[in-house]
């Protein structure tokens, strides 16, 4: 029988550090909020493989070694041919796993095929302003560091609203949790130009 324990001692020696390679909205700190997140999401699903899920959810973002643009499909090739993890899983279960990291990606054009790729995918929506807003300009300003302020402030506020806003492309997956709450609340934020100015100019003021 597997041994999460193990399997989870694994992900944090080996996994967990190739983060430190990505921007900071992509570190270790993150797959770790997801990973938590994902398991929490999983008590409510009772016939989850806890296993599978674990490394579906530390694999997610390994693609990013590429870059952004194809990380989903990129992650899901690292971990089919990672070869370690045949001394936990199968075949098929290294699929699920591989589909689940696939299908994670919030402009995805496809609900996620299976239940560890919605409950990965809605542990990755991280759906509080503040967190949000850092996590866009940090990506912004290594991306685009020639922006000043204000072209950092117009480039933030297109995404918001073509990702979060009402028609946005970001989805929800799992009716369980609080990201429904959240995301209303961040759309009513994103609506009210002085209260999103001010989440912008107090998270700009921090990153530098």
């Amino acid at each position: 029988m597997r041994n999460v324990e193990e399997i989870r001692a694994f992900v944090e020696r080996e996994i967990v550090p190739r983060y430190d390679a990505f921007d900071a909205g992509h570190s270790r700190d993150h797959v770790h909020t997801v990973m938590t997140q994902a398991m929490e999401l999983a008590t409510h699903y009772p016939k989850v493989d806890r296993c599978i899920l674990l490394v579906a959810a530390a694999y997610h973002d390994l693609g990013l070694v590429n870059g952004r643009e194809h990380h989903h499909t990129d992650g899901a090739r690292i971990v089919r041919e990672d070869e370690r993890l045949h001394q936990w899983f199968d075949d098929e279960e290294i699929n699920l796993i591989a589909d689940a990291a696939e299908d994670h990606r919030a402009s995805s054009d496809h609900e996620p095929r299976t239940i560890y790729g919605r409950i990965v995918a809605e542990a990755d929506r991280i759906i509080d302003g503040e967190t949000i807003v850092r996590r866009a300009l940090q990506y912004g300003m290594k991306h685009e560091p020639g922006l000043d302020r204000e072209g950092q402030y117009r480039r933030l506020m297109e995404h918001m609203r073509e990702k979060y806003d009402y028609g946005g492309y970001l989805k929800l997956w799992i009716p369980y949790g609080s990201n429904a709450t959240r995301l209303e609340e961040f759309r009513k934020t994103l609506a009210n130009e002085t209260a999103f100015r001010e989440l912008f100019d107090r998270v700009f003021d921090t990153l530098h």
